[in-house]
């Protein structure tokens, strides 16, 4: 894949200056991959953003950068799992904040395997991981904070519209996301909360680097198979909650929005001709290719 080299300064968002000034907004995973971005760009933008995860010093490193880059940043580490954390976590942030004005339900994460070699102590674990924990996340946010207030969630589901080969509890749990989505939005717009999700296809970011070597080759191989003929950056997935988590979003509830370069419309019958890729926006300035891919030049 192409990725621009010559990054600017700061995060070079589309968005004007100062949009999320003084609005607290929740990253879960915010310590690396998509996350970090997405909290890099609030940051830019103007919001005192709260990342969290299980890793205190990936969380120390991405604030660190955030900071030094003139963002305001607070940590919160603990395990979206489990219920009595989430419920003293969120506590913390409305007692520390006042209140929380967005969610980005990102932490996740899963393994590859057929479907007839998945444990249920692993299929449990990454419907825990991508399905109940941005449930609690969520409702907490909710009756602790948006209930009253309002605000606006952002949940992360996948390219699983085809189903998720390889990946089957991935695909069960993002699915349930998307319908626990459209529910919530329902429920909770009278309270004046928009619910929406993104469904990232492939995207170039360290996630790739945790699926071992195994994987490397079919990884490299994604690309053929996207009408955009490259994978996405993260930026271009940040950019998106960004909108929907904005002003201009004030009328959109309720939906996923794909971000997967066409993925669900590669047809073995009619292939995408070959090309050299679609254009790109890259405005993370600390971005960096995934190791997977800098191994083949990519």
């Amino acid at each position: 894949m192409t990725q621009p080299t010559d990054h600017p300064a700061r995060y070079d968002s589309i968005f004007r200056p100062g949009l999320f000034a003084g609005q607290v907004h929740v990253v879960t995973g915010g310590g690396s991959g998509i996350g970090r971005c997405v909290a890099h760009e609030l940051a830019a933008l103007g919001a005192p953003v709260v990342i969290t995860g299980r890793n205190e010093e990936k969380l120390a490193r991405t604030a660190a950068e955030i900071t030094e880059d003139g963002g305001q940043v607070f940590t919160s580490a603990f395990d979206i799992r489990d219920e009595d954390q989430v419920k003293a976590a969120v506590a913390a942030m409305v007692a520390q904040h006042g209140r929380i004005h967005g969610l980005v339900n990102n932490a996740g994460g899963q393994f590859p395997s057929p479907v007839s070699a998945i444990s249920k102590k692993g299929f449990e674990a990454v419907v825990t991981n991508n399905l109940t924990g941005g449930f609690l996340m969520m409702r907490e946010a909710y009756n602790q904070s948006m209930a009253k207030h309002g605000g606006a969630v952002v949940n992360m589901t996948a390219d699983m519209w085809n189903g998720m080969p390889g990946m089957a509890h991935s695909g069960a749990a993002r699915a349930g996301m998307a319908n626990l989505t459209k529910t919530a939005a329902y429920e909770w717009a009278a309270s004046h909360v928009r619910v929406n999700a993104v469904a990232p296809g492939w995207i170039a970011s360290s996630g790739m680097d945790a699926y071992g070597p195994a994987m490397a080759p079919m990884i490299r191989m994604l690309k053929d198979n996207l009408p955009a003929k490259r994978m996405g950056l993260e930026a271009e997935v940040s950019s998106v909650i960004c909108f929907l988590l904005s002003p201009g979003a004030a009328f959109v509830t309720g939906i996923t929005v794909a971000i997967d370069g066409g993925a669900p419309l590669h047809s073995p019958v009619m292939p995408t001709p070959n090309h050299a890729g679609a254009p790109t926006y890259d405005g993370f300035h600390r971005a960096a290719v995934p190791a997977v891919l800098q191994t083949q030049g990519e």
